[in-house]
């Protein structure tokens, strides 16, 4: 566990050592308890959890921590779609079957005036709140690069705001009017940007789920038009501010690595389906990236093909500055904690240059 790695990684500076991150092991209570030895489970005090999640952080070597802080309940409150959530954490404490919409009319939804709905922020407010999200985590997990950032960012914004029903017919019905629709979102969401540049992270996540397992769910040329333009507006006080710019979105990305490149993005964190082979070949030099174990492979794969899975993103990676280890998109509590364990020996076998 070393901000030194983390951060030389990011800078591109080849760390002795592959360092690594995961998502969601540290609350795969099983987990945690077979690998630091503490009695935590689900319905444990959140202190407890607390405790163990970060014992278990420090075990398995975190060299970088994935955080955003901007979600839709805090960026729009109760004026946003509600889609539900299936149960996916450990004690199903994630499952929520309320469902409501903001728009049932895909015409009336397409006026969708964000300052109108929800004014203006104070910016010195909202800087001062990203920093203090930044300390809670390095206080956290102070062994490793921490960040905060902004997890609705554009797409996934428009999603979380209208669902997927009401998204998918605007932009069937009227591409050009949800594209000026995305313009003004990003008009609004401006504001966040330009906090979040103000902040005392040096390190910032961007989150936007831009596409579906099987790639983009628009036109390619829609996205080219409206996704990243908006973008560039977007990253450009975190890049004037000199930040590190870590980019984030679950699906096939391939064929949108070089636009996301084009905006100035410094890293990318993918799942497995996003080719990163493409991405050390074309990037390996110039950008971090994290990635991209298949979690499939480990809830049900032998311990065989956990060991040719992570050997073949070691042989991705491995020549790259920047790269991070991971399992792509999460180990999530149905996980088998002996393959977990098995894929983290494997890790740790490897991970030497």
């Amino acid at each position: 566990m070393s901000y030194k790695d983390g951060f030389a990684a990011i800078n591109l500076e080849m760390p002795e050592r592959v360092p690594r991150t995961e998502y969601s092991a540290d609350q795969h209570w099983d987990l945690v308890k077979a690998a630091t030895g503490i009695e935590v489970n689900s319905a444990s005090e959140w202190a407890a959890q607390e405790k163990a999640s970060a014992a278990f952080r420090k075990t398995w070597n975190y060299d970088f921590v994935w955080q955003t802080c901007l979600f839709a309940n805090i960026a729009f409150g109760d004026k946003r779609t509600k889609m539900g959530h299936a149960e996916y954490a450990s004690g199903g404490t994630e499952y929520d079957n309320e469902i409501t919409l903001l728009y049932d009319d895909p015409d009336e939804a397409l006026k969708f005036d964000p300052f109108e709905l929800y004014g203006k922020i104070n910016i010195a407010d909202t800087a001062a709140w990203f920093s203090e999200n930044y300390k809670n985590q390095v206080s956290r997990t102070p062994e490793a690069v921490n960040m905060t950032g902004i997890y609705v960012t554009c797409m996934s914004g428009l999603i979380d705001l209208f669902g997927w029903d009401i998204l998918l017919m605007m932009a069937g019905i009227d591409p050009k009017g949800f594209g000026e629709l995305t313009n003004r979102y990003t008009t609004w969401m401006l504001q966040y940007f330009e906090a979040l540049a103000k902040s005392d992270a040096p390190v910032v996540m961007v989150h936007d789920d831009i596409c579906w397992t099987d790639g983009a769910f628009l036109a390619p040329d829609w996205y080219r038009e409206f996704i990243f333009p908006n973008y560039k507006r977007l990253f450009a006080p975190l890049i004037e501010s000199g930040k590190k710019i870590m980019y984030t979105s679950d699906g096939n990305f391939t064929e949108f690595v070089d636009d996301v490149a084009g905006c100035g993005v410094n890293g990318f964190v993918m799942e497995p389906t996003t080719d990163m082979k493409y991405i050390a070949e074309k990037y390996g030099k110039t950008h971090s990236f994290i990635g991209n174990a298949d979690t499939r492979i480990l809830l049900s794969g032998t311990k065989d093909d956990i060991e040719r899975e992570v050997k073949r993103c070691m042989d991705i990676g491995k020549k790259c500055p920047g790269f991070f280890m991971a399992v792509g998109n999460h180990i999530p509590s149905n996980t088998p904690v002996d393959n977990a364990l098995y894929y983290n020996e494997i890790y740790e076998k490897l991970s030497r240059r």
